[in-house]
């Protein structure tokens, strides 16, 4: 399996700093949670890891070779990278989103495989899409879309996924479905990394945690040495308190600051 790093990443636009001197690693058999308030440059950082934004200062590795040398294609069979939003404005059937994320094995004039068709078909079971893979997509609803681009990610067969707010618009059941997922592909031994404003999912799920604030990393480590009340009251702005759910999850309650 493949294990992905940012070290002492920056990143420039407009002559503004979005990240700056950000330092983590994600490996085989982990799920990393990068937190933090809007705008505080969680979705640049997933960015800039999958090699789509080029790094101002540091470097993103990908198994010890700085993405920056690497072919787009070499990277794609590595790293699979899920937005927050797409726009999907074309009739493609979900099976043909799906089967897209097969680009990368196959020459680009020629035709899928049974094996493309077999993994395709994976996927789409995988993240309860295949009810509807003969349906075009622009006919879904917000959830069944982005379901269709967790499939699409996981048919490139990739080690390592890079997913950016992946519940934003789904519901309670399909969220539990997405995270159970994520859960499962790292105890598969992938390495998953989630962008999240969702913090008691992230109690749950993962097993290290970023914290980022105005592009500055606060804290990486466990849940327990990151997701203090410390911490969470300097990025968030807000109080917390640690409780403990029916079956031993940890969870967190917020309040607002007393303002004086």
């Amino acid at each position: 399996m493949s294990s992905l790093a940012a070290i002492g990443l920056g990143i420039q636009r407009s002559d503004r700093w979005i990240l700056r001197d950000v330092s983590l690693e994600l490996c085989p058999g982990i799920v990393l949670a990068v937190v933090g308030p809007n705008g505080s440059g969680k979705s640049t950082l997933l960015r800039s890891m999958a090699g789509l934004w080029r790094a101002t200062e540091g470097r993103v590795v990908l198994d010890e070779r700085n993405v920056r040398d690497l072919r787009r294609i070499e990277i794609a069979k590595k790293i699979t990278y899920v937005p927050q939003e797409i726009r999907l404005e074309f009739d493609f059937s979900v099976r043909e989103i799906v089967l897209m994320g097969r680009y990368a094995h196959r020459g680009r004039f020629e035709r899928e495989t049974r094996e493309d068709l077999r993994v395709t078909d994976e996927a789409l079971v995988r993240a309860d899409v295949m009810h509807v893979a003969d349906r075009p997509v622009t006919g879904l609803s917000g959830g069944e879309r982005q379901r269709v681009l967790i499939a699409r990610s996981l048919a490139t067969r990739a080690p390592i996924l890079l997913l950016d707010e992946p519940t934003a618009n789904l519901d309670v059941d399909h969220s539990l479905d997405v995270l159970e997922l994520c859960r499962s592909l790292a105890d598969d031994g992938h390495a998953v990394a989630i962008a999240t404003h969702d913090l008691n999912a992230v109690q749950r799920f993962a097993d290290r945690v970023a914290l980022i604030d105005a592009g500055r990393l606060i804290s990486v480590g466990t849940r327990e040495t990151v997701l203090t009340a410390g911490n969470l009251e300097r990025a968030f702005r807000v109080r917390s308190e640690a409780l403990v759910g029916s079956d031993g999850t940890p969870l967190l309650l917020f309040y607002r600051k007393t303002k004086l």
